[in-house]
């Protein structure tokens, strides 16, 4: 348990007869993460970002404060190494300290493997995508676009510096329901004053949550079974929740661009299977998506996983995901 938290003084106490005890300086990764303890905190205190909106989780260089804000943190919360995997030793070097907790290595987070493929096929189904492969005769298919890929996806992988599962687990509010009910309780470790507050924040975060989700249901409704493709492979753990399956995505990840064979397949995919939407993102090229819409009637449309334009604060995480829900459907 973190040793940094300071007492209240019994002036303060004098003064401000019920005050309760100073919040602890938590840290967080990225803006999903932020906006969650934020929430939690909500009435209490306020979360420091490290990574700022809009810059890419998968690397970066801290500024100066965004390295005090880890050096001073008395709790920590990040996604985990196979997200971000240069902040592993920043971490362990200026938090040592405090609390850490990874969201991903958490009890009760469900995870999904690597989709490596380029075509996404309709029936993979999570940890098991690949295992029924033989029965339905994909495995030429497969080796083929393996041998003009290998190479290139395994860059990507390796830029990544991640295992074997999808780090975007963020998308998944059933994911985020459970992690607020882990912030609470490591909040209340680090600061029993405020325990109750916390729980409490947590309960009505996932009423919230239920709440949202119940409403994102509905804005897909109408469009549930259309066909669409990705930019980058990070919407599954949105997908699974939501039932909306893509169809591909253009590049392995947000690491490295991707390569003109796999351009050219899911060029072919969309053309030839009538895809009706291509979704591309703010920080990538567009250019790469009128290549792939270039001859097609498929709409396009941006999506932001991280919600980079949006305020933050405790409103950010289901805004981001009614956004996503919006700009799908309205795509579709």
């Amino acid at each position: 348990m973190s040793r940094k938290l300071l007492p209240i003084s019994f002036t303060a106490a004098l003064i401000g007869g019920t005050a309760a005890a100073d919040a602890p300086s938590v840290a967080v990764d990225i803006t999903p993460v932020h906006s969650l303890v934020a929430r939690v905190m909500e009435g209490v205190g306020t979360p420091n970002l490290v990574i700022p909106a809009g810059a890419s989780p998968h690397h970066y260089s801290l500024k100066p404060s965004e390295a005090k804000a880890l050096q001073d943190s008395d709790v920590v919360f990040w996604m985990g190494e196979d997200l971000a995997p240069w902040l592993q030793d920043a971490v362990e070097t200026l938090a040592d300290d405090a609390d850490v907790t990874a969201l991903l290595e958490a009890d009760g987070t469900v995870l999904h493997e690597f989709r490596e493929d380029a075509l996404f096929e309709k029936h993979d189904h999570g940890d098991e995508e690949h295992g029924h492969e033989d029965e339905h005769g994909h495995d030429e298919h497969a080796e083929k676009q393996h041998d003009h890929e290998e190479d290139h996806d395994e860059h990507a992988h390796d830029e990544h510096g991640h295992g074997a599962h999808d780090p975007h687990a963020w998308l998944s509010p059933s994911n985020a329901a459970a992690w607020l009910d882990l912030i609470a309780a490591e909040l209340s470790a680090a600061d029993p004053d405020n325990a109750s507050a916390y729980f409490a924040n947590a309960a009505a975060g996932r009423a919230e949550m239920e709440a949202m989700s119940a409403e994102v249901n509905e804005i897909l409704a109408p469009v549930r079974g259309g066909s669409f493709v990705v930019f980058h492979d990070a919407y599954q753990y949105f997908e699974k929740d939501f039932n909306v399956p893509a169809s591909g995505a253009i590049s392995f990840s947000d690491a490295s661009d991707p390569s003109p064979a796999r351009i050219a397949e899911i060029q072919g995919r969309v053309r030839d299977e009538g895809i009706e939407c291509v979704l591309a993102e703010p920080q990538f090229n567009p250019g790469i998506v009128a290549t792939i819409l270039d001859g097609t009637k498929a709409n396009t449309a941006v999506i932001d996983p991280l919600g980079a334009e949006l305020e933050l604060g405790p409103n950010l995480y289901p805004q981001l995901i009614r956004n996503m829900a919006t700009t799908l459907a309205g795509c579709l």
